[in-house]
């Protein structure tokens, strides 16, 4: 049994990643970075904030932020995509040599076009293992049936992880292919957003498949020429993450994506919620116009997104390129 595990961020996913490792880990370091929520978890044994009908197991101990005199042997990194630069940097003391990091966050760096992977490396000098779908924080805190997929180069920190996560319930697939596995979970975003817009816009079902479709085939042609395994988009990571974040009404970027195809624009500042999928296709945009890669569903998605284009006109471009 693992002696400690650290999870930043104390939000649905930590707390559900630190919930699920617990019955194989002595103990469980919760790093929040507001107070309250480390004073609500001592006080009632609950995260208030995003579950409070769920009591936490006896040893996940709450923390605010960071500490060095803390080396965990598996650092899980469950923040948003654009925290993860700022948090890796933060918490360089407490990664010991043997330390094993671990990426959740599904999301790619604006304007650099760095991966989470490439972005934590930069910052503590340590390739992490990637973490991707098909998952729900909420279906996890529970201990629903998930399968998910771990990636790393490195099989014995992929044993590590995969030790740490197994549960009955809990399933874990493991792979060498970073770039595939990292990459889908970026993707996956992409193509939710596309699916949300022709809800939004009360497309026919077929209309709606066939683009979702569309978006698994140019997956596949990027994450090939990116340097990852194809067959890696046939995966949990592939197929079921894209299917879950492209349908699911839980899907934040779904949730996007139909509010685009109706017209209503959303202030994520104002509105504090994060849609990691929007710096994505920007980012995305750019790698394909690089290396001359066929990107239909993120022109699409870029063009009703970030250029105000009306979804209907977007959408009759985009279907003139089906087939």
């Amino acid at each position: 049994m693992t002696d400690n595990v650290s999870v930043i961020g104390a939000g649905s996913l930590g707390t559900a990643i630190a919930q699920l490792v617990s019955s194989n880990v002595h103990k469980v370091f919760l790093h929040a970075k507001r107070q309250e929520i480390v004073d609500d978890i001592q006080n009632t044994q609950r995260n208030l904030q995003y579950y409070p009908n769920t009591l936490l197991s006896d040893n996940i101990q709450p923390i605010y932020k960071y500490g060095s005199d803390i080396h965990p042997e598996i650092i899980f990194f469950c923040v948003p995509s654009s925290a993860v630069r700022t948090v890796a940097s933060e918490t360089k003391a407490m990664i010991g040599p043997d330390t094993i990091l671990v990426s959740t966050a599904k999301g790619i760096e604006y304007p650099s076009g760095k991966t989470m992977s490439q972005i934590i490396y930069e910052e503590t000098e340590k390739h992490p293992v990637i973490l991707s779908g098909p998952n729900f924080a909420s279906e996890i805190v529970l201990n629903m049936p998930t399968v998910t997929t771990i990636a790393s180069t490195e099989p014995a920190d992929n044993e590590k992880v995969k030790q740490a996560l197994t549960t009955e319930e809990f399933r874990v697939e493991t792979t060498s292919d970073v770039v595939g596995t990292e990459m889908c979970s970026i993707l996956k975003n992409i193509n939710a957003i596309a699916y949300g817009i022709c809800e939004g816009m009360n497309l026919n079902e077929n209309a709606r498949f066939a683009v979702l479709n569309k978006g698994f085939q140019e997956n596949k042609e990027i994450i090939t020429r990116s340097g990852g395994d194809p067959n890696t988009v046939d995966g949990y990571c592939g197929l079921g993450d894209m299917a879950l974040t492209s349908i699911s009404s839980q899907s934040r970027n779904h949730t996007l994506g139909i509010l685009y195809g109706q017209k209503i624009t959303i202030d994520e500042e104002s509105s504090s919620i994060l849609f990691e999928g929007k710096k994505s296709v920007m980012a995305i945009k750019e790698i394909c116009q690089q290396n001359n890669i066929n990107m239909d569903i993120t022109e699409f998605v870029d063009a009703v997104l970030n250029h105000q284009k009306s979804p209907e006109i977007a959408f009759r471009e985009l279907w003139r390129k089906m087939v």
